[in-house]
């Protein structure tokens, strides 16, 4: 299961925690089976998490190269 969260789009692994969740508020399920669904929604949380995190620090990586980039060109100028 893990390997194969590894493996999703973060779009499909919100996409599989939503219906986790709407499983479990639904109460139907039998403790056992709810514990499972849970756990599978707790990692698929945190997979998603990464991910979010490592997209931020790209971004964040993009725009300190294209800042010193810029800031690069404009010291160029003042020469």
């Amino acid at each position: 299961m893990a390997e194969e969260q590894k493996q999703q789009s973060f779009e499909q692994a919100l996409e599989q925690l939503e219906q986790l969740v709407n499983e479990l508020e639904q109460g139907d399920l039998p403790l056992e089976q709810s514990l499972k669904k849970f756990e599978q929604a707790v990692q698929l949380s945190r997979s998603s998490q990464q991910q979010l995190q490592q997209a931020e620090q790209k971004v964040t990586t993009l725009l300190a190269e294209q800042q010193q980039s810029g800031n690069d060109e404009s010291d160029g100028e003042l020469m």
